[in-house]
């Protein structure tokens, strides 16, 4: 009698825990899945092209060196260098003022910008005629970064800024 109660119970108990077992296999095989459709989601998301509106000065590119004056690729705005040919206050102004144009053909101003890059061959001089600078971005400054460098793309530039803008939906 004995003996059956004991097996009795080791059926009952094999009985409880099959629901178990069948859910811990239901929910490892789900984890193996899982990897595997984000990794195909995520090759899908890449084999589909980028959508870049391109903007040159009343074209969209220029052919001849290679490159846009401005790529944007959803709500962002990327500019390329904007350069001044004299590191002095006109100068200065002068870029800042081609930099605001350009992003105007895009509904935007410097309140979007969220970084800007500057080159020029004198650090010293820009920082003089920051002054200059800082009354286009109101207050609201981007993520900077100032370089030195000993030339830009033409041996006349002194100046060249970059910038990219973050476009509200």
């Amino acid at each position: 009698m004995r003996r059956f109660i004991i097996s009795e119970k080791i059926k009952r108990e094999k009985m409880l825990s099959f629901p178990k077992t069948l859910f811990m296999k239901k929910y490892l095989f789900l984890l193996l899945l899982l990897p595997g459709v984000q990794l195909a989601q995520a090759q899908e998301k890449a084999a589909s092209p980028i959508v870049k509106q391109k903007w040159h000065f009343g074209s969209t590119q220029d052919t001849t060196w290679g490159y846009a004056q401005v790529v944007k690729v959803e709500n962002v705005l990327y500019l390329s260098g904007t350069v001044s040919l004299n590191l002095t206050a006109e100068g200065v102004k002068g870029l800042y003022t081609q930099l605001e144009k350009t992003l105007q053909q895009f509904g935007a101003g410097f309140q979007h910008v969220v970084k800007e890059n500057l080159y020029t061959l004198d650090l010293d001089a820009m920082k003089a005629l920051n002054y200059v600078r800082k009354p286009f971005y109101k207050g609201d400054y981007p993520a900077a970064t100032w370089v030195q460098v000993s030339r830009l793309f033409t041996p006349e530039t002194k100046l060249e800024v970059e910038l990219v803008a973050y476009l509200p939906k």
